[in-house]
Parts: C-alpha cells; sequence; structure tokens
C-alpha cells in the first residue's frame, strides 16, 4: 500500500473516532459513573443502623447523604411517615404509593424546600395514594439527612474548618406492618485538600504532558498510556447507582465504554510512536484529550472536595479524574503542538 493510500485510510479511521468523540459528548457517558447530582463533596451521610434489622430490607443514603434509598423485599408493606407525622410512602409488594397530599410530597421537590404547598397539601387530610413504583424500592430526597442551610457552613465546622466534625445524628421512623422500624444515620463534614498543594500538582500535570508533546513521540506515547490507565480505573470505580436506575454492573458496563474507546486510541498512539510516525501520535493524542476530558469533566467537583463517589480509595478516584482533566488537557494540546511539528519533519524531503 501506496504511502497515499496509508494516509487515506488513517484519514478515515480518524474521522470515525472523531464521530464517536461527538457521540459521547452529547451522551454524557460521565453521568453513568456518578448518576445524578454531585460527584464531590466535603459532608458525607452514612446509615449507622436499622433498628430492628430486618430481613429483605436494606436502607442506605445516597448522593452524601442528600436521598435515602429502600429496597423492601419481605411479604409487608413498610410505611414512611412526613415531616409532621402524616402517611407519606407505602413501600411493599405492590410496589410504592405516595400520599399526594402529604407536604413532604412538594416539600422534598425541592434540596431547600423553597417549594410553594399546593393548596391541598395537608398532613391532617385523608390520603390520596398515587402509585409512583410498581417494584419495592423507591429513593427520595429527605431533609432530616442533610445540611440545609444553603451557603452557609455549620457553626462548628466555620470556628474550625481544618477538622473533622459529625454535625449531627438523624433519624427516619417507619414502621412495618405497624412494626417501628427506626433508620438512623449521620451527617459528617471533613476539610478539603488545601488547595496550595493540590493545584500545582494539577498544574504540573497539565505541563508535564504539554511538555511530552514537544518531546519525541515515545514520550506522547507513555502520556496515552497513563491516560488510559487512569480512564480504566475511572470506569471499573463506578459506585453503585440508585436500584431505580440501574444495576451497579450496567453502570460500570456503560462507563467502560468510553474508556475502551481510549485505550484503543491509546494503543494506536503507542504503536504509531514506536514506527516514528509522530504527527499520527499527535493526532491520536488530540483524539484521546478530548475523550479524556468528555469522561472527567462531569466530575470536576472531585477535584476540591474531601469526599469522592467511588468504590475505591477517595486518593485514587481524585488522581484519576486529575489524569482525566489535567491530562486530557495537556493531550490535547501537546497532541495539537506534536502533531504539527512531526508533520513539518516528516514532509521535509529527504
Amino acid at each position: 500500500m501506496g504511502d497515499g493510500a496509508v494516509r487515506r485510510a488513517g484519514a478515515r479511521a480518524l474521522t470515525v473516532l472523531l464521530g464517536l468523540v461527538a457521540v459521547l459528548a452529547l451522551a454524557g457517558p460521565a453521568v453513568a459513573h456518578v448518576g445524578s447530582g454531585a460527584a464531590g463533596s466535603d459532608f458525607d451521610g452514612r446509615v449507622t443502623s436499622v433498628s430492628p434489622a430486618v430481613p429483605g430490607l436494606t436502607v442506605r443514603v445516597l448522593q452524601f447523604g442528600d436521598e435515602i434509598e429502600v429496597v423492601n423485599t419481605t411479604d409487608t408493606e413498610l410505611s414512611v411517615p412526613g415531616y409532621s407525622g402524616e402517611p407519606y410512602l407505602r413501600i411493599g409488594p405492590d410496589g410504592v404509593w405516595r400520599n399526594s397530599r402529604s407536604p413532604a410530597t412538594t416539600i422534598n421537590l425541592d434540596r431547600f424546600a423553597r417549594t410553594e404547598l399546593p393548596e391541598d397539601a395537608d398532613a391532617q387530610a385523608t390520603p390520596v395514594w398515587e402509585q409512583v413504583s410498581t417494584q419495592p424500592q423507591y429513593v427520595w430526597h429527605d431533609h432530616r439527612t442533610h445540611w440545609m442551610s444553603e451557603g452557609l457552613l455549620p457553626p462548628e465546622v466555620a470556628a474550625d474548618p481544618t477538622s473533622e466534625h459529625t454535625v449531627f445524628a438523624w433519624t427516619v421512623p417507619m414502621s412495618l406492618g405497624g412494626a417501628p422500624v427506626d433508620v438512623e444515620g449521620v451527617l459528617t463534614w471533613s476539610p478539603p485538600p488545601p488547595a496550595w498543594l493540590v493545584w500545582p500538582v494539577y498544574l504540573l500535570l497539565l505541563g508535564l504532558v504539554v511538555a511530552a508533546g514537544l518531546r519525541a513521540p515515545r514520550a506522547l506515547a507513555a502520556a496515552l498510556a497513563v491516560g488510559a490507565a487512569a480512564s480504566l480505573w475511572h470506569a471499573l470505580s463506578t459506585p453503585a447507582p440508585a436500584v431505580s436506575v440501574s444495576s451497579h454492573l450496567g453502570a460500570v458496563a456503560s462507563a467502560l465504554l468510553p474508556a475502551l474507546l481510549v485505550g484503543a486510541v491509546a494503543l494506536l498512539g503507542v504503536r504509531a510512536a514506536s514506527r516514528g510516525r509522530g504527527s499520527l501520535t499527535g493526532v491520536l493524542a488530540v483524539v484521546a484529550g478530548w475523550l479524556l476530558l468528555v469522561q472527567g469533566l462531569p466530575d470536576v467537583d472531585v477535584l476540591w472536595t474531601a469526599n469522592v463517589l467511588g468504590t475505591g480509595p477517595a486518593l485514587l478516584a481524585r488522581a484519576a479524574v486529575a489524569v482525566l482533566l489535567a491530562g486530557g488537557l495537556g493531550l490535547v494540546v501537546g497532541g495539537a503542538l506534536a502533531a504539527r511539528r512531526w508533520r513539518a519533519v516528516e514532509t521535509v524531503p529527504a
């Protein structure tokens, strides 16, 4: 195959890759990684006990304490009261039913309870039940489990923002077939990583990747390999989403799609570098960089928060997102510089 045919084949392959980048950008693949909401927070909530423990009944908090998830696979209906003790939710074998006249139905629509109550909202009124799910599981926003003051830190945190704090302990009462079940938990706050420490690391990472593009193709190929590894770890550490959204396996499989694509592009880049094709390595670095940015941007708050959503150590999750963002941007810039530089060298007549 002549050089012209090789270049045309390469151009077609790059067109396909860029098309995939566009599709992934529109689909927002990182949404599958974190679900809805933020990927990082200085607050964190967890369930400490369900008393009494009931086989078939599981409760957990999601999104750092913003939501409660209940799965009730028993043969008995679970009742959850609203904030005034009124009937709010029924979760059981015939699905989930919600009282439309409970003030909690409206209050829980907004994180800071700013939604105006409708005229028929009345904790004392006869319940009007509406089915909201056919499955015995439900996720809802609950104001008893998170900090409610927007823009203000808890007093103890404001007084000492360098230490960890227990903001408050909480209880959400429930009943299973009329028998009381208490779900107890805690909301904590942890200091974020110091900006003076992490931001120079992010900038150094960006500078090193850009510098790789100004050196030999093999240096840029090494940066591609690191980016592919971070992309794969980011996908594999996908946390278990709400049961009403997806299975954990399905979420990981969805997150693996962009990671596998980054890996394929990185492999092509390493191969091109080994053959001394610097301009092609640079173009592939640009493609991989865009893919990394598409993955990492929805998780950007991980870079400056104490807690992150993930199934592995928080430090590794933060490092992976740093590579996706700083490394991805470095590959775009460094790859473009490399493609321009090596194209000029490769086109010089022997």
